[in-house]
């Protein structure tokens, strides 16, 4: 027969479907993927609302105290307190304590800002996790939370 049959679609092998570990990294992929897309829709990026939720969950802090918190480079939490500073959503101070320390801490817009961002990675986990009903998403995310609990440098 001359004519060529169609490649086989493309599918996962079963020997890594059995892998719990990898249903994570590739769930957490496509999650993660989709809250970048309307993140960027806005500009942003997910530095931006991590840095907005560790002001607003733990208060100001000092520029250098949020790269640790973050484990971000450094020259990459300057750029974003930069990027957020001007949008008005966190102002940063020199420590009247210490003049070489900058506090960061959010403003109210930056609070707004985060509140919309929450409901924007709200609405993905919604898509992600629509197969499961609320009872499975609840025990889904208390799994979840125990096997963070044990990673290195989990809270």
């Amino acid at each position: 027969m001359d004519s060529e049959e169609p490649a086989p679609a493309a599918s996962t092998p079963p020997t890594l479907l059995e892998l719990s570990t990898y249903l994570l990294s590739r769930t957490g992929k496509a999650a993660r993927g989709r809250l970048v897309e309307r993140l960027a829709r806005r500009g942003l990026r997910l530095w931006d609302m991590a840095v907005l939720a560790a002001l607003a969950d733990f208060g100001p802090h000092a520029q250098r105290d949020l790269v640790r918190r973050l484990r971000v480079d450094p020259s990459d939490t300057a750029k974003v307190a930069d990027r957020l500073a001007a949008g008005g959503y966190v102002e940063r101070v020199r420590d009247a304590a210490d003049r070489r320390r900058v506090l960061v801490t959010v403003t109210d817009a930056g609070r707004a800002l985060l509140a919309e961002l929450r409901a924007e990675a709200h609405a993905v986990q919604d898509e992600v996790l629509a197969p499961l009903s609320a009872a499975e998403r609840q025990v889904l995310h208390d799994l979840l939370g125990r096997v963070h609990a044990q990673l290195p440098g989990a809270p």
